[in-house]
């Protein structure tokens, strides 16, 4: 495995995991630099105003990052991993846009996904939206504490959606609603044993822990 992705809802755990699992194995790692991004303060206040700067600002962020990180080989790590997958751009845009602007943003995103790279094995941490809500109050961004539930399940419902559409990579949906891979070892190390040592099909594949 060259490039492992770790995707996830928000709050679903999937930066703590690629820093985790970046550590045990030596692994280049990737993280998304969102905390940068000065409109997604603005965004979380006045979505209607601030959504289509917000998408296209992280679709060139996305690209300048996957073009300088992943797209160059790295001769002192055996593989790399990402907490996000560049297609993550149009999940949340088709989200947050409105027709018109997500047509056009589509566009756009079209022309650069084709020449992204593909990851050897996606990822997705699967939590209940109850959870994620949890885990959210916990991490304490405070642009993040109005966050509406009803916004979490139509993200989650974009990345389900997404995934009926992958046949070139596989995709390996994890529930985590019964673990706790931070806190219990023996969790993380399922979840490794799950990463690492199975091989999986084209397309989705699903499993509980």
């Amino acid at each position: 495995m060259q490039f492992l992705v770790i995707e996830g809802n928000i709050g679903a755990g999937k930066s703590t995991l690629s820093r985790m699992i970046a550590k045990d194995y030596n692994a280049k790692l990737v993280l998304e630099q969102f905390a940068d991004n000065p409109f997604l303060p603005k965004f979380y206040q006045d979505k209607e105003r601030y959504s289509f700067p917000l998408e296209l600002s992280f679709l060139a962020d996305r690209y300048t990052q996957i073009k300088n990180e992943v797209l160059n080989l790295d001769l002192f790590h055996p593989f790399m991993v990402a907490d996000y997958y560049f297609a993550k751009t149009a999940i949340f845009a088709e989200t947050t846009l409105k027709r018109d602007e997500y047509h056009l943003f589509r566009q756009i995103f079209n022309i650069i996904f084709e020449s992204m790279p593909k990851p050897d094995l996606y990822v997705y941490l699967h939590s209940d939206v109850d959870r994620l809500m949890k885990n959210i109050k916990m991490r304490g961004r405070d642009y993040e504490q109005n966050m509406d539930p009803v916004y979490l399940e139509k993200i989650g419902d974009g990345y389900f959606n997404f995934f009926k559409q992958i046949s070139t990579f596989p995709i390996l949906i994890i529930d985590i609603n019964g673990i706790d891979f931070v806190q219990n070892p023996d969790h993380y190390q399922q979840l490794k044993s799950a990463i690492f040592n199975s091989e999986y099909k084209l397309g989705i594949n699903r499993l509980i822990l």
